[in-house]
């Protein structure tokens, strides 16, 4: 080219299409080469464009780097719509200060910015083959807005100073595997995916947003490993959203849908990692579909937030893990969580239960028996601990009623014959009242047994009346003496009728002792 860079006039070399590219940088407008025909337009269809819409990605590159400057009162500025760009846009460590604006245009080979440093960059509904942005910096937003990536972005420690946008993109899988390798990237503010289409694994292993990450819609999809979202240790100051979006209409919020709005859930075809994420306002799933292998993990290991809305469809296979998991509120409903033995939840706290829909007390204790394949008391305790705390203490006896009851299957025979004889008296010290029953019980039937007895006096003076029912009551009381017992002869059958009573008595005493040892101590 015979001019220098920043020259008045145009370089003498340009195409036409490039000339007119040129002086609308200058003038800051929009360089507009659509035909007007949306299937000659589209930039991801199949029909050719010529070179009468086709500038050279070195051209582009030196109106970005080193560009002419802007005419008297204008800014210039990139802007481009419908617009085929040959060969390789290479800004690799370059400082791009111009405002960058791509609509419906066509790249033929990757886009490679890393260590770029932009203002603001947006390219929307564009197809580009492969987009390299490993730590990239821009000062406002990254838009990538229905852009068709065939084989991946790259966006690996990016700091984002504002928005980043890929509202439904499309991205294919890399030579790797992933679809979007984000390890360590920052967004300032909020990193909006929504109906995001990812045929590989999204990863955002450690990456920050500083507001919102919302993949409301998005459907990740990845048969060819085990992870469709690897996002461990990642970080977002308010809500992660995994809920549906309304078609051609604003995104859902918790809001009903005007009538005749078409609905896209979000889908995960693949496993998803979120282990030690940390969340500043809640984790929604609320309506997420997830679709899993047997050897496949919804896992949320160690994850803390104040909510997480547990309300998506029941995975009909893989696992749920939130062993470790530490959350405040837990909202759910009884229809998501998986099947027994695809539920762990070791270590698991949470503070209130908010269930959404009826969930009673027998479908709670059997969401706490599908994730203890073998006894552990923990998540019983848990479970009695939010419910004595919300004033529920008759649902928290229940369930640590249940507790020993699952543990007794564990036990030895005798120690789980003692344990049934527990559970029938006084229901393992959670029911006193069955002992005040046990004990009139025995009472009137040991009375009316007596009467029919008729034993001599053990001394022959001063020996009281003859009362069967003291004397029942003595033998069934083995801490009180009535002085009943040695004032009398008991004689044939009887003695061993007394004897009967004393054991029963004792047991009783002891089985109400053990309980109230278990209460005191809040077991």
């Amino acid at each position: 080219m015979a001019a220098g860079p920043g020259a008045q006039e145009l370089p003498d070399d340009l195409t036409p299409a490039e000339a007119g590219m040129w002086q609308a940088f200058r003038n800051g407008s929009v360089y507009d080469l659509t035909s007007g025909d949306p299937a000659v337009d589209d930039p991801h269809g199949g029909i050719p464009w010529g070179p009468e819409r086709s500038v050279r990605a070195r051209v582009v590159c030196w109106l970005l780097l080193d560009g002419p400057p802007a005419l008297a009162g204008r800014v210039s500025s990139l802007k481009l719509t419908g617009v085929r760009i040959t060969g390789t846009v290479d800004l690799a460590g370059g400082t791009v200060t111009p405002y960058v604006e791509l609509r419906c245009c066509r790249f033929d080979d990757e886009v490679r910015v890393p260590e770029a440093h932009f203002t603001t960059v947006r390219l929307v509904d564009c197809a580009v083959p492969r987009l390299e942005a490993a730590r990239v910096r821009t000062e406002g937003d990254l838009h990538l807005a229905r852009c068709r990536f065939r084989t991946g972005v790259r966006l690996t420690d990016a700091r984002i100073g504002t928005d980043l946008m890929l509202n439904q993109a499309v991205a294919h899988r890399d030579r790797s595997g992933r679809s979007i390798a984000a390890d360590g990237m920052t967004v300032g503010q909020d990193l909006q995916a929504e109906m995001l289409e990812s045929y590989g694994e999204l990863r955002l292993r450690g990456a920050q947003v500083g507001v919102s990450l919302s993949l409301r819609g998005a459907r990740l999809s990845n048969p060819y490993a085990r992870l469709a979202l690897n996002a461990p240790q990642l970080t977002v100051e308010r809500t992660l959203y995994l809920t549906p979006a309304a078609v051609g209409s604003p995104l859902l919020s918790g809001t009903t849908p005007a009538r005749g709005t078409r609905v896209q859930r979000f889908e995960c075809r693949g496993g998803m990692r979120l282990d030690d994420g940390r969340f500043g306002d809640a984790v929604d799933l609320e309506g997420a579909r997830f679709v899993l292998t047997d050897d496949q993990e919804l896992s949320l290991r160690r994850v803390q937030t104040p909510e997480l809305r547990f309300l998506g469809d029941r995975p009909p296979s893989g696992r749920v893990v939130l062993s470790g998991a530490r959350i405040v509120n837990l909202v759910d409903q009884a229809g998501s969580w998986p099947e027994p033995g695809n539920l762990q939840m070791s270590g698991f706290t949470y503070e209130n239960l908010v269930p959404r829909g009826p969930f009673p007390l027998a479908h709670r204790l059997d969401w706490v028996a599908a994730a203890t394949a073998e006894y552990h008391p923990e998540p019983y305790e848990r479970l009695a601990a939010v419910l004595r705390a919300a004033g529920e203490d008759e649902d928290a006896r229940d369930v640590l009623l249940a507790k020993h009851r699952r543990r007794r299957e564990t036990l030895p025979l005798a120690a789980k014959l003692w344990g049934y004889l527990q559970d029938w008296t006084v229901a393992y010290g959670y029911r006193p009242g069955r002992a005040a029953l046990w004990l009139t019980v025995l009472w009137a039937a040991g009375t009316l047994a007596f009467a029919q007895a008729d034993p001599p006096p053990a001394h022959s003076e001063d020996h009281p009346a003859w009362s069967p029912a003291l004397l029942t009551l003595d033998l069934l009381l083995p801490v009180i003496d009535l002085g009943q017992l040695d004032q009398w002869q008991l004689r044939g059958a009887w003695p061993w009728l007394a004897a009967a009573l004393i054991i029963l008595g004792w047991v009783l005493a002891t089985s109400v002792a053990a309980g109230a040892t278990r209460l005191l101590r809040r077991s």
